[in-house]
């Protein structure tokens, strides 16, 4: 008698253990899952806010250089008028004071930093996804391996699938500067 409730006890030991396993497994696979919304939603959320910060700094500098083109293009015109002058001193310490006070908001440092976070992005994107595939292919081996697949079977575990992108999302995303 001792010996039946010892093999019962051992048998429900390696249930509990064969169940907490799976549950564990399952929750890597949502956290990992979770891992790669996280980043999708960064991709088509933050990258066109990006694109269009980059937008607006280039068209703001490229605004200064033409006017301070065109007013010292007037300048040359008429040396004399005082006006044109002035109006170009003006501008010209407006652009100094912004290259002084802003170095950073150059518009070929934007434009790289862009290039830069999306490659990030893509970088963080790519590896999540292969992190969400990894812990599926654990979780679904472990659901399909004696005894584990009986455990699961009883429990009512089901197949995690893998990473499939919807095919919208598959597009790489267009980045358009227009004037």
């Amino acid at each position: 008698m001792e010996v039946l409730i010892i093999i019962v006890i051992v048998i429900l030991v390696i249930i509990l253990a064969k169940y907490n396993n799976l549950v564990k497994a399952r929750n890597k696979v949502r956290q990992a899952e979770s891992g790669v919304d996280v980043y999708l939603n960064q991709r088509f959320d933050l990258i066109p806010n990006l694109v269009e910060c980059v937008k607006a700094y280039s068209k703001h500098e490229q605004s200064i250089f033409t006017e301070v083109t065109n007013l010292r293009s007037a300048y040359m015109k008429q040396p004399s008028n005082i006006k044109n002058a002035e109006n170009l001193n003006n501008k010209m310490n407006q652009l100094i004071a912004v290259a002084e006070n802003y170095p950073e908001l150059k518009a070929s440092e934007q434009y790289l930093n862009l290039q830069k976070t999306l490659t990030k992005l893509e970088s963080q994107l790519q590896a999540a996804r292969r992190i969400y595939n990894a812990e599926v292919t654990n979780y679904n081996n472990k659901l399909d391996v004696v005894p584990s697949n009986l455990i699961a079977s009883l429990f009512g575990f089901k197949h995690a699938q893998l990473f499939e992108i919807e095919e919208y999302k598959r597009e790489n995303i267009s980045i358009k500067f227009e004037d």
